[in-house]
């Protein structure tokens, strides 16, 4: 594993004319990494559900041409390769 990369920023306080340094550290690649996978799980899912039920209501209705445009987007939740 890499070494982490840490940056600092250094900012001056005038409080009774000491200056006051403030360290500020980055978050990791990894957990940067591992939070944005989660988010992208999570909304792929929440969307793939919402166009399930819309489907479902679609053909629970029986509009052709609304089942036909859902199941078109739909189809890109589903690819694999």
């Amino acid at each position: 594993m890499k070494k982490h990369k840490v940056s600092y920023k250094l900012k001056v306080f005038n409080m009774n004319q000491k200056s006051v340094l403030k360290a500020k550290r980055e978050i990791p690649y990894e957990i940067r990494l591992a939070s944005q996978l989660v988010l992208d799980d999570l909304c792929f899912t929440w969307n793939k559900a919402r166009l399930e039920e819309e489907i479902n209501q679609s053909i629970d209705d029986n509009n052709k041409e609304a089942f036909n445009a859902l199941s078109k987007t739909y189809n890109s939740y589903i690819w694999e390769s």
